[in-house]
């Protein structure tokens, strides 16, 4: 969100076009798709303290590194090193949840750590352009990479892969949590995980295409669709990602809340999925009909507290299928989300050169929300997956 967020100032600054600026935002998301397989691996095979403490060094060092570009190829290179960084971090999240969040909250506990994101999502745009009156969208970039690098030192000093190594945890602390096992590093039955998650990975595709598309462009949607100046949009900006942070920690309360009353996980996960789907469609539909600067902020606003339902209760469908697995599992699911990163924003970007026009890629984004709820009534988070195949008979 910081690069979206002086995204008009960049543009000006390094002379790219729409669709240059497009495939700088998807330059992120190709390492970071390969690390959606390999990171969730990483992650159940060495730990959540070292591997989190590793990419979000790398996250922090590339933020620095982006206030020093020069060009075109430059920015692209950093946006690379970024997608390294943060490539591995939510699968591995996702592991250190399975052993420190009792199964009842997992919903709770994703939705709730996404809804955060959602906070840093909707201060980044005014807190950028702020920061960049003051000190040059450069100077900006560099402050941030410093802050980050604060995250890595008190995740590495308090964190313990295993609840029990913990000083200050309890027997009772211990009896709400999942077994924790033994360390011993099974094998991944990488083929059948992969097919038993790949229809949540459609899914999580379609969820994806929308999300970059908020995360990327919504600022300069405003500025150039409505003309206004960076602090305006910003403002803008910030006001409709907001309205995630809700939806995020709603979409795992009401999962859980249903898992708790009705212990069935089809109605709890897949059913929050649907809804969340359908309300972003709806609340699309004016944006594209209607050209009107604040109609448009908030309906932008609902459809994304829409969206972000979803999340919740999709990152807790793989721990359910898998949790031997969780961070493998979390990671194949969320590459359809990374892939969504790579041809999303450089799709907008494209047709808005081409067509002049924002309504049609955000009417192609209204077709894939349409599409997501069809496929998100597939999902079976009730079936667990089976550690080994089916003897022949």
């Amino acid at each position: 969100m910081a690069i979206s967020g002086v995204a008009p100032l960049i543009k000006t600054d390094l002379r790219l076009s729409n669709t240059e600026l497009g495939l700088v935002f998807s330059a992120f998301a190709i390492p970071y798709a390969i690390f959606q397989l390999i990171g969730g691996w990483i992650g159940d095979r060495w730990g959540a303290r070292m591997v989190l403490c590793v990419s979000c060094g790398v996250v922090a060092a590339a933020t620095a590194l982006t206030g020093a570009v020069n060009g075109f190829a430059a920015l692209f290179a950093v946006r690379l090193a970024l997608g390294f960084g943060e490539g591995a971090t939510f699968p591995t999240a996702t592991r250190a949840m399975s052993s420190w969040i009792p199964e009842s909250r997992w919903g709770f506990a994703q939705g709730i750590t996404h809804s955060f994101s959602r906070i840093g999502n909707a201060l980044a745009p005014p807190l950028i352009a702020w920061m960049a009156v003051l000190l040059t969208w450069r100077g900006s970039f560099a402050i941030l990479g410093l802050l980050s690098s604060a995250w890595v030192f008190l995740w590495g000093w308090f964190f313990r892969n295993d609840p029990r190594e913990h000083p200050t945890i309890t027997a009772a602390d211990l009896a709400e949590l999942p077994a924790q096992g033994t360390r011993r590093r099974a094998a991944i039955p990488w083929l059948r995980l992969a097919r038993r998650i790949l229809p949540v990975t459609a899914v999580d595709f379609c969820y994806g295409w929308v999300l970059w598309l908020f995360l990327s462009w919504i600022p300069g949607f405003f500025f150039e669709d409505y003309h206004l100046n960076l602090q305006s949009s910003a403002m803008y900006s910030a006001g409709v990602l907001s309205a995630g942070i809700v939806g995020d920690t709603l979409g795992g309360v009401i999962s859980d809340r249903l898992l708790r009353k009705t212990g069935n996980l089809v109605l709890a996960r897949r059913s929050v999925i649907i809804a969340g789907f359908l309300g972003a469609f709806i609340f699309m539909m004016p944006v594209i009909l209607v050209h009107n600067l604040l109609l448009a902020a908030v309906s932008l606003s609902l459809a994304f507290f829409f969206a972000e339902l979803i999340v919740a209760p999709i990152w807790s469908v793989p721990m359910d299928i898998a949790p031997r697995y969780a961070g493998t599992a979390s990671g194949m699911m969320n590459f359809g989300f990374a892939i969504a990163g790579i041809v999303s924003p450089s799709t907008f970007g494209y047709l808005v050169d081409h067509t002049g026009s924002w309504v049609v890629p955000l009417a192609v984004s209204v077709l894939l929300l349409a599409l997501g709820a069809v496929l998100a009534a597939r999902l079976r988070p009730d079936i667990p997956f089976e550690t080994k195949a089916p003897a022949q008979s």
